[in-house]
């Protein structure tokens, strides 16, 4: 087997790393766009006050249909969760692939991503990745109760842009969205962002995770600064996982049960998150 090519494979890495977070910057005006409505444009109509028309033509005036095309205010198409579903499957599985195809290519070693090729430590590794998700989700929603508390915003544009609205929306969410995104993000900020700098160049992981984690909390710049906040703490915290087992599998296991569970308690049975919150604090 050759040797690992290791500095070609992280410039790689360092170059995909900067076109996802600039992306996920791009995506952040258009998610705001299509964002549901809160209902602010209701109040802001209640507060302005209704005109008589000053004759029978300007009451003609304002009772004609607007033409499409009369307006330039709103989308110019709509955004579906169709296609928010299948733009975040394919951006996703693209940057898992290149990571996956470098990683081939630079022969960069799978103990240095943390893979065991073997699987001999797979079922474990399912059973703690599964346990460690709930902790991290549960801790999840304490944080959003907190930031309530202080008067902070947490912005759920994006959940609720992916909400799925048919059986098989949820199926596709569940079955390929969410293991696609794991997988890719994962691969990313943990193992070839920690993993391989520590086993090619025996950089402390725990500074390496420092570093992937902030990356990782500006790449979901679109939930908000509390948002930021709670998912670099959040990606500090698997980044541990990651470093402590030794796991990628583990790792990627807990991040398809945090954002499962993000789906299928709020917009599966329609509980919000600070009350959630609330009853794990009052418990």
């Amino acid at each position: 087997m050759a040797d690992p090519s290791w500095a070609p494979f992280l410039a790689v890495v360092a170059v995909l790393t900067l076109a996802v977070l600039g992306l996920a910057r791009q995506s952040q005006g258009l998610l705001k766009e299509h964002a549901p409505d809160d209902g602010s444009d209701e109040d802001d109509a209640v507060e302005v006050p209704e005109t008589e028309p000053s004759s029978a033509e300007s009451a003609e005036r304002n009772t004609e249909p607007v033409q499409a095309g009369d307006t330039e205010t709103g989308p110019e198409f709509e955004l579906t969760t169709g296609m928010l579903l299948a733009n975040v499957a394919v951006t996703q599985g693209i940057v898992a692939l290149v990571v996956v195809v470098a990683a081939w290519y630079f022969a960069i070693p799978a103990e240095a991503l943390a893979i065991d090729p073997a699987g001999n430590a797979l079922f474990p590794a399912i059973g703690l990745g599964a346990a460690f998700g709930v902790v991290l989700w549960v801790g999840n929603e304490l944080s959003t109760a907190l930031a309530d508390a202080v008067g902070a915003a947490y912005d759920e544009a994006v959940r609720q842009l992916l909400a799925p609205d048919s059986a098989g929306s949820w199926a596709v969410l569940l079955g390929v969205v969410l293991p696609i995104i794991a997988v890719s993000e994962e691969l990313l900020f943990r193992a070839a962002l920690i993993g391989v700098p520590a086993a090619g160049y025996g950089v402390s992981p725990w500074l390496l995770a420092v570093v992937a984690s902030a990356a990782f909390a500006l790449g979901h710049g679109a939930q908000g600064r509390v948002g930021v906040v709670v998912t670099g703490a959040l990606g500090f915290v698997l980044a541990a996982g990651y470093v402590v087992s030794g796991s990628l599998l583990l790792v990627v296991i807990a991040h398809y049960v945090i954002n499962a569970l993000e789906f299928l308690v709020h917009e599966g049975l329609g509980i919000d998150d600070i009350s959630v919150g609330r009853r794990v604090l009052d418990a």
